[in-house]
C-alpha cells in the first residue's frame, strides 16, 4: 500500500505589484504568492507515474513564509499515513488535521494557521482526486448524499443546517446529475472578469480590456474602487459606455468604507445600474454587512473571500447580510469546508460565486462550481464564477475558459500542480527571478554609492 513518505513545502511569489496586476484598494502592490505543499508517496498513480499531491493557498507575498512554515507543521502529521486509508476518509483526516490543539491555539480556524491547513488539505484532496482517477469536482460528485456529508464539516451549524437537512437537500438533486454533467460537458460555467478593472490600470488600458471582454463574450464585468468616488464614476461611466445597458458591471471595494461610508458611496453610483457591491465594509462585520444590504438595496451585497470560515458565513445567512456567496478556496480549509458553505448557500437561497482573485485559485474554485451546479444547488440561475487570467501557465492543468465559461476539468485532481521550473524560478527569495531581481538590486546599490562618492569628492574640491 502507498504511504506518504515525504513533503515539500515551498514559498512561491510572483511579481505582480510591478503591472499593476491585482492592484485595488486595500491591496495596491500585492505579489500574487502560493504557500505550496507536495504530499510526495511510494506509490503510483492510475498512469503509472509517481503519485503525489499538490495543494496551495494564496497570498499576496510578504509573510508568505509565515504560513508556509504553518503549512510545514500540520503537513508533517501526514508522514507515513496510509494513501488509501486517507482517501477512503477524507472527512476523518480533515478532523484529524484540525484536531492538533497546540495548532489550534493559533486559530482557532482564522488567520495564518486556516490558511496554511487550506494548503495541505488541497494537496490531500489532490492526493485523492490522483488515486481515484478522478478530477476533484467529480470525486466528490460521485459521492452519495451520506458520504458528501461525512466529509463536510458541519459543527457549529446545527442551528441552521442539521445533517438531516443537508442530506435532504442533496438527495433532491440526485435525479439531474447526469443531465447536469451533460450540460457543463456542453456549455461550461458562467464567470466573470476582474482582469479589466484592477485600480492601479489607468483609464485608457481598463477600456481598452473592457472592450476585449465584450469581444471574448463576458457578460458579467467588474471593476475595483473605494480611493475617490469621482475617480470611480469616471471609470464605472467609461466601463457602462464600453459594455452597453445589458450586460453586468460590479464593484468591488475590498474592505476600504465603514458602514454608512459605503452606503453613500454606492447610493452615489447607483446610475450605473450594478449588480453588487463586494466587500463594502470589514469581512468580519456580519451586521455592518446587513446594513449595508439594506442601505444600498436593489444593489446586491457580495463577501466572503476574506470569511474566515463556515461559521462566518452562517452568520452572514442568518443575519440575511450576503446576497453572492463568495467563498475562497484558499481562505476555507479546503472541500470540507466549502461543501458545509454551500449546503448553506443551498438552504438560504443564496448563489454560490466563488472568489478566484490569486494564483491557483481560479484553478481550484472551478471544482467548487461544478461541483455545486451538478450536485448542491443544481442550478446556474444568478450565478457566475470569478476569472483572473493571470498566471495559469505556471500549472500543468491550467483552467481553460472559451466564449467566458469555465471548460469542465477533466484530468485527476484539483488541479493544483505548478510546473517544477516554475517553481524554481520564483521560489523565494531563491528562485533565480528573485536572485536575479537581488543582485539587480545590489549592483544599483554599488552604482549609486560609488556615484555619490564622486560627487561628494568634486563637493571637496
Amino acid at each position: 500500500m502507498a504511504r506518504i513518505t515525504s513533503i515539500e513545502i515551498e514559498d512561491v511569489r510572483f511579481p505582480t505589484s510591478l503591472t499593476a496586476d491585482g492592484s485595488d484598494a486595500m491591496n495596491k502592490d500585492g505579489d500574487y504568492s502560493a504557500a505550496y505543499v507536495v504530499l510526495r508517496t511510494d506509490g503510483v498513480d492510475a498512469s503509472g507515474a509517481p503519485l503525489a499531491g499538490h495543494g496551495l493557498t494564496f497570498t499576496t507575498g510578504r509573510g508568505n513564509d509565515i504560513v508556509a512554515a504553518a503549512a510545514r507543521q500540520q503537513a508533517q502529521h501526514l508522514v507515513g499515513r496510509d494513501v488509501a486509508e486517507i482517501a477512503a476518509d477524507l472527512g476523518g483526516t480533515y478532523r484529524y488535521l484540525t484536531s492538533d490543539a497546540q495548532m489550534r491555539w493559533l486559530g482557532p480556524e482564522k488567520g495564518v494557521v486556516h490558511l496554511s491547513l487550506s494548503a495541505v488539505m488541497n494537496a490531500v484532496w489532490d492526493l485523492a482526486g490522483r488515486l481515484a482517477g478522478k478530477p476533484v469536482w467529480r470525486l466528490l460528485a460521485d459521492m452519495t448524499p451520506e458520504e458528501l456529508v461525512d466529509i463536510a464539516d458541519l459543527r457549529y451549524l446545527s442551528d441552521a443546517l442539521t445533517r438531516d437537512e443537508a442530506i435532504a437537500l442533496l438527495r433532491a438533486q440526485e435525479a439531474g446529475k447526469a443531465e447536469r454533467i451533460a450540460h457543463l460537458e456542453e456549455v461550461g460555467y458562467p464567470c466573470y472578469t476582474t482582469s479589466a478593472g484592477w485600480l492601479g490600470y489607468s483609464d485608457e488600458k481598463m477600456r481598452r480590456l473592457c472592450e476585449e471582454a465584450v469581444a471574448e463574450g463576458y457578460q458579467h464585468i467588474k471593476l475595483k474602487c473605494g480611493l475617490d468616488l469621482e475617480h470611480d464614476i469616471r471609470r464605472a461611466r467609461i466601463a457602462r459606455e464600453v459594455i452597453g445597458p445589458d450586460r453586468a458591471l460590479m464593484i468591488d471595494a475590498n474592505q476600504v468604507w465603514d458602514v454608512e461610508e459605503a452606503i453613500d458611496w454606492v447610493n452615489a453610483m447607483k446610475d450605473f445600474d450594478l449588480l453588487w457591491i463586494e466587500e463594502p465594509t470589514s469581512p468580519d462585520d456580519i451586521l455592518g454587512h446587513a446594513a449595508v444590504k439594506r442601505g444600498v438595496a436593489p444593489v446586491g451585497v457580495a463577501t466572503g473571500e476574506h470569511c474566515h470560515n463556515r461559521v462566518m458565513f452562517k452568520q452572514l445567512f442568518q443575519a440575511d447580510a450576503i446576497d453572492f456567496v463568495q467563498l475562497d478556496a484558499g481562505r476555507l480549509a479546503s472541500m470540507n469546508e466549502i461543501v458545509a458553505v454551500m449546503l448553506l448557500a443551498a438552504k438560504f437561497g443564496k448563489p454560490v460565486c466563488p472568489h478566484a482573485g490569486g494564483v491557483g485559485l481560479c484553478e481550484m474554485v472551478q471544482h467548487a462550481s461544478m461541483l455545486d451546479y451538478v450536485a448542491i444547488s443544481g442550478s446556474m440561475e444568478g450565478r457566475v464564477t470569478e476569472f483572473v487570467d493571470h498566471l495559469h501557465e505556471h500549472f500543468t492543468d491550467p483552467v481553460v475558459v472559451r466564449d467566458a465559461r469555465y471548460r469542465l476539468p477533466s484530468k485527476p485532481g484539483y488541479s493544483t500542480e505548478m510546473f517544477p521550473g516554475s517553481i524554481a524560478d520564483y521560489r523565494f527569495p531563491d528562485g533565480a527571478y528573485w536572485r536575479e531581481r537581488h543582485e539587480d538590486a545590489a549592483r544599483a546599490a554599488v552604482a549609486a554609492g560609488t556615484a555619490a562618492a564622486t560627487v561628494a569628492e568634486r563637493l571637496a574640491d
